[in-house]
């Protein structure tokens, strides 16, 4: 198993659970495990840390994003795709829409195998059709 992906696995159990005790962790640890491994080739570690970098990225972007939405609210939606490589590890795809759902203003829909994304964006202004 990549160790990346082990720490994401064991990371989002943490997070899910809210409990970071010991007893917790060592099971966190044993699901991580035995929860099938996917398909084979996983990501470079180049690869894992631009995507956690575009995660550290979306933070401040949440907080300037809902700042905007208050002060003018967003009246318009669009629904946007975006293209992702079909290769690309499970768990890198899955940083992909946490990030992009993370912030205010979008959320993935559809997650399309071929290579997309689907993701519904509130603006500012009616989209030009």
């Amino acid at each position: 198993m990549n160790y990346l992906n082990f720490a994401l696995r064991v990371t989002i159990w943490l997070l899910l659970t809210a409990d970071f005790g010991l007893v917790n962790l060592v099971i966190g640890i044993l699901v991580s495990l035995l929860l099938p491994q996917g398909r084979a080739g996983g990501a470079t570690l180049r690869q894992w840390l631009s995507t956690l970098g575009k995660v550290a990225m979306a933070v401040p972007r949440a907080y300037l994003e809902a700042i905007q939405m208050i002060g003018r609210p967003h009246r318009h939606e669009a629904i946007l795709r975006e293209p992702v490589d079909p290769t690309r590890a499970p768990g890198l795809i899955f940083l992909d829409i946490f990030t992009i759902t993370f912030t205010p203003k979008t959320i993935v829909v559809h997650y399309d195998e071929e290579g997309w994304f689907e993701v519904h964006q509130l603006v500012e202004r009616r989209p030009e059709e």
